[in-house]
């Protein structure tokens, strides 16, 4: 009897009673019976951002991959069932074998990836609800991130950086100090009349306050600054740039160069090496110091534009040096150093339209300071040379008047009776040239070589007459003191 073959229903057989039949979610008709494919859903709510979105789309993702494998593996399992059937009995133990252990490896796997699958879940949904509910739980980040710049490498704070003027303002700006100056108000007689007062009120009496810059040109006190800083005023105090404060006392004022000598007692000042400025040319760097406005200590900077500067109705004996260095109101009394921070002059006035700097700075020669210095802190005053002549510039009017045949030089038109210059034999008509060596080109020249002569001692003019030339010799007098007003 032959043996009975049992036949298995086919693998086709199986797969259409027992596997689910697979078809595209849009072509199943809803209240149908056949099967739903589980199509992941986007989800909607609460817009995903940066980590939380990347994870909620790799769970979504991990399990349509699962359900991929599963599939792929039913159908590997019907084709090796579908072999079976052909193959003899030992391949075919051998390939049940097999199934079994992928089976059982695609299981633990299956098992393992829901774990996973549903602790990030779970994670996702704890996120959003302290997001939505305490978001000050979770680590802030700024809106737009690291900004990418570019630093410059660290550099030695010691040293000097090339074309750099720190070493001459460190060196001289300790011994420019600002200077603030206090004026009580004067009653006028007008303010007791009272028909005034029924007018125009009872007048405020409030002080008025000044503003200056100031040098320490010596370990003693003393202190160069501008006659008009503290003219006139009641109470001056003193600012170092250490923020020490103190009072000062007015030494004695030259108002025909503008200059004053204030003295403080402090120990341990800082005192400005005083530098050269008869060797400064056109050109040359230099800085200006001084305390603008009152915003504080201010240092600029610029070049000398011009030496020699005259004739500009400022002051009786003009020899400015020109700076574009930036000097405002509150400068005056200031430094001007050198790029070795030794004083070259004392800031004293702008040339301005709008009350500001303009480019256009003047300076007095620290050979002048010098000498004011020395004068009012030896005598109390400036003593200065003077002849007694009225000086005019040179005009071919006033040459073809008195008959003189130059072409430069200062015309004297008068002649103080029983004066210096009318002992030493000069007459009005005379053109000087030269004074002790020095030629003179314009009254300013004239009036500087004779205050810098000593009184009493006699002193060479070089005159032009219609004669000719001749060489008189003059001993200069004191310069009188202009008249001060009495307020």
């Amino acid at each position: 009897m032959a043996p009975h073959r049992y036949n298995a229903p086919s693998s086709c057989q199986r797969s259409a009673s027992h596997a689910p039949v697979r078809r595209p979610l849009s072509n199943t008709p809803s209240g149908q019976g056949a099967s739903k494919q589980h199509t992941p859903q986007p989800l909607h709510g609460a817009p995903r951002s940066g980590l939380s979105g990347a994870c909620a789309k790799m769970g979504i993702v991990g399990i349509a991959c699962i359900e991929k494998i599963c599939c792929a593996y039913n159908l590997a399992q019907r084709a090796a069932r579908l072999l079976l059937t052909r193959q003899r009995p030992r391949h075919r133990i051998l390939f049940q074998l097999e199934s079994l252990f992928a089976g059982f490896a695609l299981l633990i796997m299956k098992r393992f990836w829901l774990l996973f699958s549903q602790s990030v879940t779970v994670l996702l949904a704890a996120y959003f609800v302290v997001g939505t509910l305490k978001p000050g739980w979770l680590p802030q980040r700024g809106a737009g991130g690291a900004v990418a710049v570019l630093e410059a490498p660290a550099t030695n704070a010691l040293v000097a950086p090339a074309g750099s003027f720190r070493l001459a303002a460190q060196k001289s700006s300790a011994a420019v100090v600002s200077i603030n100056t206090s004026k009580n108000a004067r009653r006028s007689p007008q303010q007791m009349d009272p028909w005034f007062k029924f007018f125009f009120g009872e007048q405020p009496r409030e002080p008025q306050v000044g503003l200056g810059s100031g040098v320490i040109v010596s370990a003693d006190g003393y202190i160069l600054t501008n006659n008009h800083v503290v003219e006139g005023a009641d109470e001056i105090e003193v600012v170092l740039n250490d923020s020490r404060r103190t009072a000062a006392k007015v030494i004695g004022t030259d108002p025909d160069s503008d200059l004053a000598v204030l003295k403080i007692s402090l120990d341990r000042l800082p005192v400005i090496v005083l530098g050269n400025s008869s060797s400064l040319q056109v050109g040359d760097q230099v800085l200006a110091i001084g305390n603008p406005f009152g915003v504080g200590q201010t240092v600029t900077s610029g070049i000398v534009s011009a030496l020699g500067r005259n004739q500009l109705g400022i002051n009786t004996f003009e020899n400015f040096i020109q700076t574009d260095a930036a000097i405002n109101p509150g400068n005056s009394g200031g430094a001007l150093v050198d790029i070795n921070g030794n004083l070259l002059g004392i800031n004293t006035a702008i040339y301005s339209r709008s009350g500001g700097s303009m480019g256009i700075g003047f300076a007095i020669p620290v050979s002048t300071a010098k000498m004011v210095l020395e004068g009012i802190v030896s005598d109390g005053q400036v003593t200065r040379g003077w002849i007694g002549v009225e000086p005019n510039e040179l005009t071919p009017e006033l040459a073809q008047t008195f008959g003189v045949a130059a072409d430069q030089g200062v015309i004297i038109t008068g002649v103080l009776q029983d004066g210096p210059a009318a002992k030493g034999g000069m007459k009005p008509g005379d053109v000087v040239t030269g004074v002790a060596g020095q030629a003179v080109h314009n009254v300013s020249e004239l009036l500087s070589s004779v205050a810098a002569l000593k009184p009493g001692v006699n002193a060479a003019f070089e005159v032009q007459r219609p004669q000719g030339a001749a060489t008189l010799q003059v001993a200069p007098g004191v310069r009188p003191r202009p008249r001060q007003t009495v307020e």
